[in-house]
């Protein structure tokens, strides 16, 4: 039996995570939005494409959640892009309303999926999904770290003029502001960035890291980052179908793992085709755990106003 991933969202991230995961050749797909014919015409467009690429997906453009059923992965993408001047928190209310439907009624057609949220304000999204959906822990998880770290990998790359390939660089916590990039546990092909960067060029690097979807969102002025986003959701279920065990920065749950309990928060995450296979644990210094732990309160904070 074929594999079924399904896209709550057809906008720019939800069409483009579709783009990706078609070219991968995994699952057919499912793209779902309110938005009459939006879904269906990005779906059969996607579809006359693949005969050029030479790819076999089926793919359904829909405005009913029936098309859902008997999904493996549910992918929430729906929501409130950010504008100029907005954080991701201050999208809390009007997506957490969103997010919310989509899980009530995702969770009805597909009673065993994998929840994977992009929504903003991330952590916090993904916490309200996993209370709405009633399913283990392991069933869902944010997409925040696989970005982060991709978009860090990229400055540093662009920075040093070395192939992204060498380039492995870590991003823990929350998504926001106060992400906590691990240069201590970044390196270029086991060198330390410490070594390959003077420490304002890091400096600057971290700091970039931390603003790079609000960078994309002043340019763009009219949306939000779409193909990174969705690239890094693409290889999250790619690890998840394909039972990697896969070891990727993602918002998962915690429950005492870094001294922090019920909460969604971004960690080296194990994927794997029953979810979140297990969280692994840094040994991190006083100054990094003192990062985390403040990114980590202003999750929570966000997390309170939920009032669930």
């Amino acid at each position: 039996m074929r594999n079924k991933v399904s896209i709550i969202g057809a906008g720019m991230t939800g069409s483009t995570t579709a783009h990706w995961l078609a070219d991968k050749e995994i699952a057919d797909l499912v793209l779902v939005d309110i938005v009459e014919g939006m879904p269906q015409g990005k779906a059969l467009d996607l579809q006359e494409a693949l005969p050029v690429v030479g790819k076999d997906v089926r793919i359904t453009g829909s405005n009913e959640f029936e098309a859902t059923a008997g999904s493996d992965i549910i992918v929430i993408t729906a929501g409130l892009a950010r504008k100029p001047g907005m954080s991701r928190d201050d999208l809390l209310s009007a997506n957490a309303d969103i997010v919310r439907n989509a899980t009530q009624e995702t969770i009805r057609y597909s009673p065993n999926a994998i929840f994977i949220v992009l929504t903003n304000p991330l952590d916090v999204m993904a916490y309200l999904t996993l209370k709405v959906a009633g399913v283990p822990s392991n069933r869902v998880v944010g997409q925040a770290g696989v970005l982060d770290s991709a978009r860090m990998r990229a400055f540093v790359s662009l920075e040093l003029g070395i192939s992204v390939e060498n380039i492995h660089c870590y991003v823990l916590g929350g998504h926001g502001d106060e992400m906590v990039p691990l240069t201590r546990a970044s390196n270029v092909a086991g060198i330390p960035l410490d070594e390959m960067l003077p420490a304002e060029r890091l400096e600057a690097i971290v700091e970039r890291t931390r603003k790079g979807g609000g960078e994309i969102v002043s340019l763009l002025k009219t949306g939000s980052a779409y193909y990174a986003p969705a690239a890094a959701i693409a290889q999250m279920v790619d690890a998840i179908l394909k039972d990697r065990h896969m070891i990727l920065p993602a918002a998962a749950y915690l429950n005492g793992e870094y001294g922090l309990k019920d909460i969604f928060f971004g960690v080296p995450t194990q994927l794997g085709r029953d979810g979140v296979e297990k969280i692994h644990e840094y040994s991190l210094n006083n100054e990094e755990m003192a990062a985390l732990q403040k990114s980590a309160a202003g999750v929570a904070e966000n997390i309170a106003k939920l009032k669930l």
